[in-house]
């Protein structure tokens, strides 16, 4: 796969993710686990995520007006990876139903049960509403 430019797609699909698109944030992250070592099926993946893309260019994220509402969301999968038995969590934050920050990424150690495995998600997502908060000081908080 050496004449593949796997890393480069990977990486502009990165950018799209991050500036415009949060729903393919999780496609992005499993491809990019592989970036050192893909085969045939990584790279069809990555043209799966790059079809999907090209054939839904025309949804955008629509904010809205009115008082700004900020909401956040946050979950755990306890020991989601076969191979190594670690959680995967995540969080996203919303601003008027517009999706403006959002995390998804496999837990450094391993934990021991469900509980575990929400309350970092939870701590995460705590840590990014103050500093969210810090950022936009006139935003309401949402339930």
């Amino acid at each position: 796969m050496l004449d593949i430019p796997y890393a480069s797609a990977v990486g502009s699909i990165q950018y799209v993710a991050k500036c415009t698109r949060p729903n393919i944030a999780y496609a992005l992250s499993v491809t990019r686990r592989y970036q050192a070592c893909a085969g045939e099926a990584h790279w069809t993946a990555v043209k799966t995520i790059l079809n999907y893309l090209r054939r839904t260019k025309d949804i955008f994220l629509v904010y809205g007006g009115g008082e700004l509402i900020l909401k956040d969301f946050s979950n755990a999968s306890f020991q989601s990876d076969d191979d190594d038995a670690k959680s995967q969590s995540g969080f996203v934050f919303k601003l008027n139903c517009g999706v403006v920050a959002w995390k998804s990424s496999k837990h450094d150690t391993t934990v021991d049960s469900t509980r575990k495995a929400e309350y970092i998600a939870d701590s995460e997502a705590a840590k990014k509403a103050v500093r969210m908060k810090k950022l936009h000081p006139r935003v309401g908080c949402g339930t």
